[in-house]
């Protein structure tokens, strides 16, 4: 068999020919083109989705029985009876998503169409992150935010849950600012699940943290692009045509246990040079400290931003140094529209950094017709990653592009 015959053997068991599969799919994909447009009619969502409009119609009643879609009316334009419109039905089904930090926890609720329908974030004590406290923790607050919306449990999909990586590699999983104490060797989704009583998907931080910029902010209308998530370490997710790269184990993307030389100054090499203890939140937190200064929160930062304070303002320079050759291997190995910064620190303290990037090394981004800036910050916030956690669950049913059942995939 030649080469060819090889590859067209693997795309055609990559892609499948099971008709339940293809049936789940096109749902996913009118759920998508009605989800982007706001509301459609048959006809258009037909036009947009490339399926025939029987199978639009069968599938748009099926939506609608099942409480994903709502009918709106008819569209009153040009001549002729005006289409009924459709639209995703932001008060069916919710979606919770849990991010577990090194210091804290995130938790919000989402409707399918995005909307943020509760949040909440709360701190973790050093001998509160372990397997036996977090997954009671996360099935409290996910309860307290139904509770506000007078929802029940039936009323959720699922639960996503976003932790940091490395998974299961040893050397690195217990070691660093991001990581957290007694999960080596558990699997959590299990332990979650009984403690929600929900479906649980787990996914490495930052890739969770790209998928809701992806759908939710700065790369909304963006196919290809890097983000650069600051939780308390540093991590990496990477959009590449319209999908996230998670690699072979999900850890594709810990950045922040990369080496790299600053452009000024010296570098230091071995796990004490690792990245993310120059460039992290942690870092940024035990810089102030060891200035006399103690932080907890967003606010901490943003209010010493606001004052001008000298050392936040040394680790802005520091960091930038760190970061400028970052982006530019960035931009060689991926080729991105942009790379987004986005997670744990005030906005005013992120357009800081990205403004002493200035000026980024050569690559192959350095281009003069460019739509998009090579560095842009994100839209989504401390959010970000439990956004990307709540869409987890939606990813099968709504998003055809970022769906790991996807057969195109």
């Amino acid at each position: 068999m030649n080469s060819r015959s090889k590859r067209n053997l693997r795309q055609r068991v990559a892609i499948g020919s099971n008709p339940e599969r293809n049936r789940a799919h096109n749902r996913r994909v009118v759920l998508e083109v009605i989800r982007m447009h706001e509301h459609l009619g048959r006809t258009e969502i037909a036009r947009r989705a490339q399926l025939t409009p029987q199978a639009v119609a069968n599938i748009v009643e099926e939506l609608l029985e099942e409480g994903l879609l709502i009918e709106l009316g008819r569209l009153r334009s040009g001549r002729g009876q005006p289409p009924i419109q459709f639209a995703v039905n932001p008060n069916g089904p919710l979606t919770a998503g849990i991010e577990v930090a090194a210091d804290h926890m995130v938790t919000v609720l989402l409707d399918l169409s995005g909307g943020v329908r509760g949040q909440s974030i709360i701190a973790l004590a050093p001998d509160g992150q372990g397997p036996d406290v977090v997954p009671g923790l996360a099935a409290t607050e996910v309860r307290k935010l139904q509770a506000t919306l007078g929802a029940d449990s039936n009323s959720l999909l699922g639960v996503g849950v976003v932790m940091p990586g490395p998974f299961e590699i040893e050397g690195m999983s217990s070691v660093g600012p991001a990581t957290l104490p007694g999960w080596t060797g558990v699997d959590p989704a299990p332990l979650f699940a009984k403690a929600t009583d929900q479906h649980v998907v787990v996914e490495n931080d930052a890739t969770a943290a790209v998928v809701g910029e992806r759908l939710y902010g700065a790369g909304r209308q963006l196919s290809n692009f890097c983000y650069l998530y600051f939780g308390v370490g540093l991590g990496l997710g990477v959009i590449q045509d319209g999908r996230p790269v998670r690699g072979a184990f999900g850890n594709a993307g810990e950045i922040g246990h990369v080496g790299l030389t600053p452009r000024r100054g010296k570098g230091v090499y071995g796990p004490a040079g690792a990245l993310e203890r120059f460039v992290s939140v942690f870092a940024l937190r035990e810089r102030l400290a060891m200035a006399g200064i103690y932080t907890a929160t967003v606010e901490d930062f943003q209010k010493l931003h606001d004052a001008n304070n000298q050392t936040l303002l040394d680790w802005i320079a520091m960091a930038a140094d760190y970061l400028a050759p970052t982006v530019a291997m960035l931009e060689n190995i991926y080729d991105p529209e942009t790379v987004i910064f986005g997670g744990g620190l005030p906005d005013s303290v992120l357009d800081a950094v990205i403004a002493a990037l200035d000026p980024l090394p050569v690559s192959v981004a350095t281009r003069l017709q460019r739509s998009l800036p090579r560095v842009s910050r994100g839209q989504t916030g401390q959010l970000t990653a439990a956004l990307g956690a709540a869409a987890l669950p939606l990813l099968d049913t709504v998003s055809p592009h970022l769906s790991v059942a996807d057969p195109a995939n």
